[in-house]
């Protein structure tokens, strides 16, 4: 809002319409502050002058429903945490709009394509017995007299499903306990998760680029103004293309090898990358920092992987699994794979990791009774959108991040 002696330049926001200037005597607006609702009539004209769109409107009615206290704490120029800490007034800004308009576009064209593609949406469970990756980064809650925790995925329950339904997916919220402070991690996040009966893993690495494919062309086609106004580069979204990139397991390995690429080992200190090793945030970047499409790493150690993932049967050791990593260094946003369907083996993988067998006894049953080969994949939905919209930081792609030392608003 812009007071003068005479007028009055009042920006008014509409969630259906945008951003329009509205012109009144000073007289009339003095009242207003930033953020106030108000209701307006006027007459509309076009100059090429007026923000958004070169419309503005000369008012000549102004209904006021609430006038906001003049010490909005937001101004032009703020720090990141204080803006995480004022998140829900924050997300009223232009780009907070944008980001959200884009998340919701890409939730709604992802459930297009499931739909369209005979899959059926269910809704698994939040509160679970087990782990799904790892019991380290579990959320112990207290379930009557028993003990609970917040669902890392809903997997193991969509598995349950396809013997029913065949293929299925779901969007939930997942929870990973993990002690990161990274610009890629969440402690909960929005997952978007699928399974198919009948399924080879070359058929999982299609269903996933064509997904992934067709809800970045949505966007680029209905979101343009929101990505201008979040600065994002169109034409290296448009270049991608079907397939996506491959890449096995132990050439990805060879070839960060020969870039000096070094991980922690347990003992805290830095070494080379080996064979053994999974992919970390700078080797995931090396890998795709030159890259214009998604690369998917496939067939890494068994070793590394969770209880669930089916041993390659032609190469001992390795895992049908894999990883799609966006382009650019974005790094991981997907991950999948066949799943193991032989009732000894994923017994002895259960045994193998520590895991308390009763409470995976019920999972156990679906290979007891009937089992067929069967895999699928999670994305993560802030990963996503972090690479479509090329901002730096996730907690940017998540209305209300939930992160190591975050829990409101």
């Amino acid at each position: 809002m812009r007071k003068q002696k005479k007028n009055s330049f009042v920006l008014l926001r509409d969630s259906q319409n945008g951003i329009i200037q509205t012109i009144f005597p000073t007289e009339i607006a003095n009242r207003l502050t930033i953020e106030s609702s108000i209701e307006v009539e006027g007459v509309v004209k076009e100059d090429p002058r007026a923000p958004e769109g070169g419309y503005e409107i000369t008012g000549n009615k102004l209904k006021i429903f609430s006038i906001a206290q003049s010490d909005f704490p937001i101004g032009e120029y703020q720090s990141t945490e204080m803006l995480l800490d004022k998140r829900h007034l924050a997300l009223r800004s232009r780009r907070m709009i944008a980001m959200a308009r884009i998340r919701s576009l890409v939730l709604k064209s992802a459930r297009q394509w499931l739909s369209e593609n005979c899959l059926t949406e269910i809704t698994p469970p939040i509160l679970v017995k087990g782990a799904v990756e790892g019991g380290s980064t579990l959320f112990k809650v207290d379930y009557f007299d028993e003990v609970a925790f917040l669902s890392q995925s809903a997997q193991l329950y969509l598995e349950a499903m396809i013997f029913s339904l065949g293929p299925v997916w779901s969007i939930t919220p997942s929870f990973r306990a993990e002690k990161s402070r990274t610009i890629r991690h969440l402690v909960e996040f929005t997952h978007l998760e699928a399974e198919f009966p009948w399924v080879s893993l070359e058929d999982i690495l299609k269903v996933q680029e064509r997904l992934i494919f067709y809800v970045v062309q949505n966007v680029i086609n209905e979101r343009q103004q929101e990505l201008s106004i979040l600065g994002r580069n169109l034409e290296s979204l448009k270049a991608i293309k079907i397939p996506f990139d491959r890449l096995n397991y132990e050439k990805a390995i060879e070839l960060l090898r020969s870039k000096d690429c070094r991980v922690v080992a347990d003992d805290q200190k830095a070494r080379a990358i080996e064979w053994g090793d999974d992919l970390n945030i700078e080797s995931e970047r090396e890998l795709t920092k030159d890259a214009v499409n998604p690369l998917f790493v496939i067939g890494y150690p068994l070793e590394i992987k969770p209880f669930y993932v089916k041993e390659d049967p032609f190469v001992k050791n390795r895992g049908l699994s894999l990883d799609m990593l966006a382009p650019q260094g974005f790094g991981e946003i997907s991950t999948g794979g066949l799943r193991e369907d032989d009732l000894s083996k994923i017994i002895e993988r259960i045994n193998s990791q520590g895991l308390i067998r009763k409470d995976y006894e019920w999972y156990i049953d679906l290979r007891r009774y009937g089992s067929v080969p069967h895999g699928g994949f999670g994305i993560g939905i802030e990963r996503l959108v972090r690479w479509i919209t090329n901002v730096e930081d996730i907690k940017d792609a998540s209305l209300f991040p939930r992160t190591l030392s975050r829990l409101t608003p």
